[in-house]
């Protein structure tokens, strides 16, 4: 299981071309027979939904409010939390590896929760995260393009979520 994490609403001169990547990487996760999970909203969560869903692959949707209903129409499988965004730590945390396609304050919060909960996470047009301090543990890497993104995160899933840190 690979998360896709993102803007609900991206905004700005790359709007278009993130919400393409967010499709293409749901594509091929799904291609090569990962599932995908994501907020199950709009935006990046969507595009990847509909990327996944258009290859055959199961969507998983761990929704803020308590309304299935709520869920993009590419999810399959819809989980009301009744959480708000405090879902973010769900949808982290369901995953074994974590892809963040462009993203705000929201994706910020989820990239630091799954490195925090042994994730590796993989940053498509997203955020770069720096430290004055030694790290150890899962990290978070840069890919240049929906392909490698993708190549990054089956990767990580398959050798497992790391142990919290």
């Amino acid at each position: 299981m690979i998360a896709v994490i993102g803007d609900a609403d991206p905004r700005g001169p790359e709007a278009h071309r993130i919400l393409e990547h967010a499709e293409e990487v749901g594509q091929l996760l799904a291609r090569a027979g990962a599932t995908v999970v994501t907020g199950g909203m709009g935006g990046v969560m969507r595009s990847a939904s509909r990327g996944a869903a258009s290859e055959g692959g199961l969507t998983i949707g761990i929704l803020p409010g308590a309304d299935a209903s709520e869920a993009n129409e590419f999810v399959q499988l819809a989980i009301p939390t009744g959480l708000g965004v405090a879902r973010n730590l769900v949808v982290v945390t369901s995953a074994d590896a974590v892809v963040a396609v462009g993203g705000r304050y929201g994706t910020l919060s989820e990239i630091g929760l799954a490195l925090r909960m042994g994730r590796e996470v993989v940053a498509l047009g997203s955020w770069r995260v720096e430290s004055d301090q030694p790290l150890s543990g899962p990290r978070l890497h840069r890919a240049r393009d929906p392909r490698e993104a993708a190549k990054l995160a089956l990767q990580f899933a398959a050798a497992g979520p790391a142990a919290p840190a």
